[in-house]
This record gives structure tokens, sequence and C-alpha cells, in this order.
């Protein structure tokens, strides 16, 4: 049998269709990974485009099946058809991850190594994927956790990327990796709150970072109108029928975790009488 008289059209001929097609797939594969390796420097953009070029053959792969074998299917295709949208009815929560992926890396939503608040938990992110984001969870202020002062508790939690559509998601050091911390001392009326507003505002002053903040801040504006903030350490009262309430307020680096460290030292300090 001579290479023009082999039926193409035959169940043989699909099959070895499929094992070239599948062959040159794997060849632009390892093509691609060795001109990503060259073209991009930076190895989070590496992994995001190995990434999507595998998706991509693999949507090729399942398409170039069904191109070369459905005229094999004859009465099937109608079959084909409804499985196929049965299969996406039930994938709905996969195809929303995977479209969480892609808000997530071409969006600049967050990245690994930034510290996030997203579907309700707080953490660092450590891993992204085509469906799931994993976070090193941290405590919180809310005492929904065992571990307070934004200090890791142990667990790393999986979060689906779907979540970027449904949730906020907030960013705690992409372009600002500082935050204000506030405390609240009350203070009775008869005593001298004003000694005390100024021994709080120099501990304030002692735990701030505000040259840093300037300096991050002057960047952020730079690329988005943000108005000019303030970031000296400042206290601000106010009165109720018993108390003078000062709320001191100041800048920290986001991984400082200095809350809890500054509630510890505000209650030694030694407010004036």
């Amino acid at each position: 049998m001579t290479f023009t008289d082999f039926d193409w059209d035959s169940s043989a001929g699909a099959a070895v269709r499929t094992a070239v097609f599948f062959v040159g797939l794997f060849v632009v594969s390892l093509i691609v990974s060795r001109v990503t390796a060259r073209v991009f420097g930076d190895t989070d953009q590496r992994f995001n485009v190995r990434r999507i070029v595998r998706a991509v053959i693999w949507f090729v792969a399942i398409f170039g099946l069904i191109v070369i074998w459905q005229p094999l299917g004859g009465n099937l295709a109608p079959a084909l058809g409804l499985a196929t949208a049965g299969l996406a009815f039930a994938m709905q929560e996969a195809i929303g991850a995977v479209a969480g992926w892609f808000n997530i890396t071409f969006g600049s939503i967050f990245r690994v190594g930034d510290r996030v608040q997203m579907g309700g938990v707080q953490g660092d992110v450590i891993d992204i994927s085509l469906l799931k984001t994993r976070l090193m969870e941290i405590g919180d202020d809310a005492n929904t956790t065992w571990v307070g002062g934004r200090q890791y508790t142990g667990r790393v939690v999986t979060v689906s990327n779907k979540a970027t559509f449904t949730h906020p998601v907030y960013n705690y050091s992409s372009f600002f990796e500082y935050i204000w911390e506030e405390i609240e001392v009350a203070i009775p009326h008869h005593e001298d709150w004003r000694g005390a507003s100024r021994v709080l505002e120099e501990e304030a002053r002692r735990q701030a970072t505000a040259e840093g903040a300037r300096e991050a801040m002057a960047a952020v504006r730079q690329r988005f109108p943000v108005p000019e903030t303030e970031v000296e350490p400042r206290v601000f009262a106010s009165a109720d029928e018993t108390y003078m309430r000062l709320a001191v307020r100041f800048v920290v680096p986001v991984r400082s975790g200095r809350r809890g460290a500054c509630r510890s030292q505000a209650s030694r300090w030694s407010l004036p009488r």
C-alpha cells in the first residue's frame, strides 16, 4: 500500500493524524518554553506565561480531537453537543475560577508575596494557580482566629479565584507597604489629658516610620491621582460624659506586626496626673 492509497478517512487514518497532531503540539510547547525563558526575565512572568500556554495547548488539543474524529461520529454530534453543554454547566465554578485567575494576573490585583484579604481570609499570598490562591493565614483584630496582632496562625487557606468577582479584595502591600495604626486611650475628665496626649504623641513618633511612608506615598502619587496625605503621628481627642478619649494615629510597615507590641507598651505608659 502506498502513501496515496492510504485511507485517511478511516479510523486508522484518524489515529495517525491524532498522533501527528499531538507530536506537533509537543514540539510547539517545547519551542514556546524556550522562547519564554529567553524573553521574560521575571520568574513570575515566565510562570504565568507557561500556564497560559499550557491552557491554550489543552484547548487546542481538545478542539483538534473533535475536528479529527467528528467525521466518524455521525449521529453522535448532537449527543456530544448536549454533553459539552452539560459539562460546561457542571464546571461553571471551575470556569469562574479560571476567569478569576486571568483577573488576578492581568488585572494586577495581587501577586505572590502580597499581603491581602480575599474571601474573608487575611494572609500572605504563597501560590496562585489557575483555580485557586493559597494564603498563609494571619490573625486579625476581630478575634475570628486564636492568634491576633496580624501574626501567622500556621494555617494555609485555599480560596477560589472566583472570589475576586464576588468579594472585595484588599491588598495591603501592592503599592503602599504601610498602614495606619490607631490606639485609643480613655482618660477621666479630672486627669491631665493634655499631658497624656503629649505622651501618646511622643511614643507614636518612636514607633512610627513616617519618613519611609512619605517616600512610598510620593511613589504612589506618581502612578495614581491620590491627594497628599499626612503621615506624621497625630493625636485626636473626643469627649463623652465620663472620659476624654485620645486616639493616636501613626504609620508603620504593613508586616511589622507592631500593633500587639504597641498595645502592650501602651498599658505600661505612665500618664501624667
